[in-house]
C-alpha cells in the first residue's frame, strides 16, 4: 500500500484541528492528540502514545529549526534536561517491555497515566501565572549547582511522564523552567523546551516502535493535517483572545483526563 493510500482523511482532519489549537495556544500536541486517539477513535493507548511520540518528534524538529535559526535556544539548559530525560526514558521503555504485558494490562496502565498527565497539563495551563507569582515571592536566589540539579531532575521526570503518556513536554516543562530560570525571556524558555523535546520524543518513540506500538499509517495521516494546522494557528493566534481560549481548553482537558482515569 502506498503512503498516499494509507492516509486517512478523518485522522488528517483531527490532526488539523489539534495543530490549529497547538498554534493558537502553544499547548503541546500530546495533551490533545493522545486523548483524542484513545477516546474518539478507540486506538489502543500504547499505540496512541507511541504514534504520538514520533508525531511530536517530527513537529518539534521543525519548531527547533525555527528557534535555533533565531537563536532562541539555550543549549546548556537542553543538555541538562537531556542528562535526566535520556536515561529515565530508557529505563521507562525497559519497564514497559519487561514488566508490562501487551493487551488489556498495558492499556489499563497507560490510559490512566495519560489522564493524570493531561490534568496536570490543564492545571499548568490555567494557573501558570499564579503559580509563578507565588513561587517568585517565596523563592530565594538559587545557586548554579542547585539550578543544574533541579533541571536534571525535571528532565528525568519528563522522561518518565512523556514515555508513559506522550504528555508533559510542553506546558508542564515550560512552567517549571520559568521557575528555574526566571530571568530568561519567554521565547528562550519555549525554544529550549521544544529543542529538548526532540531527542526525548524521538528516543521514547523509537522505544515504542521497538515494542510494536507505532502505527505509521496513522502517523502519516496526522502529520498531513497537523502541519498546516499549526501554521494557520500560529498566524491567527494574535487575533484570538487568549483569556477566553485557555480556560475553555483547560476545562476540556480536565474532563478528558477524568474520563481516561475512570
Amino acid at each position: 500500500m502506498s503512503l498516499f493510500h494509507a492516509i486517512q482523511p478523518l485522522y488528517s482532519l483531527s490532526g488539523f484541528a489539534v495543530g490549529l489549537l497547538v498554534g493558537l495556544t502553544g499547548v503541546g500536541g500530546g495533551s490533545l492528540m493522545t486523548p483524542l486517539l484513545i477516546l474518539l477513535f478507540g486506538i489502543h493507548p500504547a499505540t496512541a502514545v507511541g504514534t504520538d511520540l514520533l508525531y511530536a518528534a517530527a513537529t518539534k524538529t521543525a519548531g527547533t529549526a525555527v528557534h535555533g535559526w533565531n537563536r532562541n535556544i539555550d543549549w546548556r539548559v537542553v543538555g541538562r534536561l537531556a542528562a535526566g530525560s535520556v536515561p529515565a526514558t530508557a529505563i521507562t521503555i525497559l519497564f514497559l517491555s519487561q514488566l508490562l504485558p501487551p493487551g488489556h494490562a498495558k492499556a489499563d496502565f497507560i490510559s490512566p497515566m495519560v489522564g493524570v498527565a493531561v490534568i496536570i497539563t490543564a492545571i499548568s495551563l490555567m494557573f501558570r501565572k499564579t503559580l509563578l507569582r507565588y513561587v517568585s515571592a517565596r523563592q530565594g536566589k538559587m545557586t548554579e549547582a542547585r539550578t543544574t540539579l533541579l533541571t536534571i531532575v525535571l528532565g528525568a521526570t519528563m522522561g518518565v511522564l512523556v514515555s508513559l503518556s506522550s504528555v508533559g513536554a510542553g506546558a508542564i516543562g515550560v512552567t517549571v523552567l520559568f521557575i528555574l530560570y526566571p530571568k530568561f525571556p519567554t521565547v528562550r524558555i519555549v525554544g529550549s523546551d521544544i529543542a529538548h523535546a526532540v531527542p526525548l520524543t524521538l528516543l521514547a518513540g523509537a522505544g515504542h516502535w521497538y515494542l510494536g506500538d507505532v502505527n505509521f499509517g496513522l502517523l502519516g495521516s496526522l502529520l498531513v493535517g497537523s502541519l498546516p494546522g499549526i501554521v494557520i494557528g500560529s498566524v491567527v493566534a494574535a487575533r484570538v483572545p487568549d483569556t477566553l481560549l485557555r480556560p475553555i481548553l483547560a476545562s476540556t482537558l480536565v474532563v478528558v483526563g477524568g474520563k481516561l482515569i475512570a
